[in-house]
């Protein structure tokens, strides 16, 4: 690995299970568990030859732990240019240039850039919370784009979602359990039709504070599978041993 020169405030998170190394800035944005087990949830098709796309990829994450699954190439899109370029300098970092790609851009606006139609996978961790007025006034502009839907919503990227997706080509995303009926909503009203749902839970006899979804595009209607329960942390707040070996175990099974 080719070792990067950090900017001021930057520093290097690695995932130790996928042996992949972040650059990242909290002043601006980090991953958290949420990128870990989404990447984690992913599935794979075939051989996993095929594109995926991640959008929204922020400094990269998903889509760099997703890559230890597949061989096929990955797309990373990022609205932000401070993110992208953060990312693209991950990408080099783990000796990934072949394989990944950063793309600048507005998913919105993407298709000059990833042909409609042309993706196996798409990947999404997208900005939680809807839109409210405060959001402008309170909050960082990187943090305000990553964690509040001013500039895509749910069925906004619903809509990429499909556009880009093969027909059977499968959506993943993490979210808020609190968004469910936004979740179907959009999807269901985009022929994204969601076949597996994981909830995550922070400690065991709390609610739950992340699910994650897995959709096919032109699916049959019916047949959705609720896997068992992530649990992340133990009362004593380290991390429970399920969680730990999807951090620190064994590389990812495709």
């Amino acid at each position: 690995m080719t070792e990067p020169k950090l900017q001021p405030g930057e520093r290097i998170d690695e995932l130790p299970s996928q042996k992949i190394r972040i650059i990242q800035n909290p002043d601006m944005f980090s991953y958290s568990l949420d990128a870990v087990l989404l990447a984690h949830f992913a599935g794979v098709k075939g051989k996993g030859r095929g594109l995926t796309v991640d959008l929204g990829a922020g400094t990269g994450a998903v889509g760099l732990f997703y890559a230890q699954k597949v061989l096929g190439p990955i797309k990373l899109v990022e609205i932000q240019a401070d993110l992208a370029a953060m990312a693209k300098r991950s990408v080099a970092l783990n000796d990934l240039t072949e394989q990944v790609e950063v793309i600048h851009s507005d998913m919105k606006t993407v298709f000059d850039q990833i042909r409609p139609g042309s993706a196996e996978t798409v990947l999404s961790n997208p900005p939680y919370f809807p839109a409210v007025e405060t959001t402008k006034q309170n909050l960082d502009e990187h943090y305000k784009i990553a964690r509040h839907e001013v500039a895509i919503d749910l069925p906004e990227l619903a809509q990429v979602a499909n556009k880009l997706l093969k027909n059977n080509g499968k959506f993943y995303l993490v979210h808020r359990p609190d968004r469910l009926a936004d979740i179907f909503a959009a999807l269901e009203g985009r022929k994204l039709r969601i076949k597996r749902l994981q909830f995550v839970y922070g400690k065991a006899q709390r609610e739950a504070n992340m699910v994650l979804v897995e959709a096919i595009k032109a699916g049959r209607p019916g047949g959705v599978r609720i896997l068992p329960p992530i649990v992340a942390y133990q009362e004593d707040n380290e991390y429970t041993p399920q969680v730990n070996e999807i951090l620190y175990g064994e590389p990812w099974q495709a």
